[in-house]
């Protein structure tokens, strides 16, 4: 069956499940006070399930992802009536992921409904996964950092809860990584150092832990010089394999090149760093705010 055929059996049955949702409503809720019957409902559930099936086999455009999505919504609302909160759940899920390519906030509206469904049944890791997923619709689709960075701290709320800590230590990372190119250089100060104190001893992870402390001091030294200072002299006191760290000699470079006002010594510094350690976004947006700093300078790192 070509695309054209898929698509008409999509809408065939959609047209059919809700011809029957319309007469179950009218003539067993006269009869019987009620909505529908189970079997009525399993029914149109699965006629639901049978078009959405057919729209996702389509690789088309937004118009059939919104239809599939619709589907998924429809069959999630009469599972619940069923009290099939996983089925309903599951269904709800199908709905955001199809809406995604169509319909952002659609998308999170599902995948919302999904979450309240999880908590409730206390699978806080499953609402964990959605709430990284939302953020990450925020991030791409609706360019909104601050909503983007709200879920990740619930999801790391969540992952903790249910101590899965490298997985809350993630959506910490990125509500940090956010948070400091918003400016709130306190919360993911706080962030890193977290993270950081929690990596150092162990054997898997403490190699990351540098970088964290690095981060943190970064931040540190955006607000204030003398912070800065202090808190490298913390985080070699507390993790020493920072002391002879790549990341912890460019900070001392950096903060004798800004205690001097020398710009041209800050831009070796940083390019001396970056000709090993290639510089990510994050850091180069960083150091061209701190090198602003200096009297006097263009404000680029070359």
């Amino acid at each position: 069956m070509d695309n054209s055929g898929k698509e008409k059996e999509a809408v065939q049955l959609m047209a059919e499940a809700e011809k029957k949702v319309k007469s179950s409503h009218s003539f067993l809720g006269g009869l019987f006070g009620l909505d529908f019957t189970c079997a009525s409902e399993l029914n149109v559930c699965e006629m639901f399930q049978g078009s959405k099936k057919v729209y996702i086999l389509k690789s088309g455009g937004v118009l059939q992802y919104h239809t599939a999505g619709s589907a998924f919504c429809q069959a999630a609302k009469l599972h619940m009536q069923l009290q099939s909160k996983h089925d309903s759940a599951t269904s709800f899920v199908d709905a955001g992921n199809a809406y995604k390519k169509a319909d952002p906030q659609e998308a999170i509206n599902c995948l919302n409904a999904a979450i309240d469904i999880y908590t409730d049944m206390g699978r806080f890791t499953i609402a964990a996964k959605h709430h990284i997923t939302i953020a990450e619709i925020y991030e791409s689709e609706m360019v909104d950092i601050e909503k983007a960075i709200a879920h990740y701290e619930q999801a790391a709320d969540y992952y903790r809860g249910e101590e899965s800590n490298s997985s809350a230590n993630k959506c910490l990372l990125k509500v940090a990584s956010y948070g400091a190119q918003l400016e709130q250089y306190q919360k993911a100060i706080e962030i890193y150092e977290q993270v950081g104190t929690n990596t150092m001893d162990n054997p898997l992870l403490k190699y990351s832990a540098k970088e964290y402390f690095f981060k943190a001091a970064l931040c540190h030294f955006i607000v204030d010089e003398l912070n800065a200072k202090l808190a490298v002299e913390k985080y070699e006191e507390m993790f020493p394999a920072f002391s002879d760290s790549r990341e912890c000699k460019l900070l001392k470079k950096l903060l004798e090149a800004h205690e001097e006002q020398n710009s041209e010594a800050f831009t070796e510094a940083v390019k001396e760093f970056d000709s090993v350690s290639r510089l990510d976004q994050w850091l180069t947006t960083m150091l061209l705010r701190l090198k602003k700093t200096i009297q006097g300078d263009a404000g680029d790192l070359k």
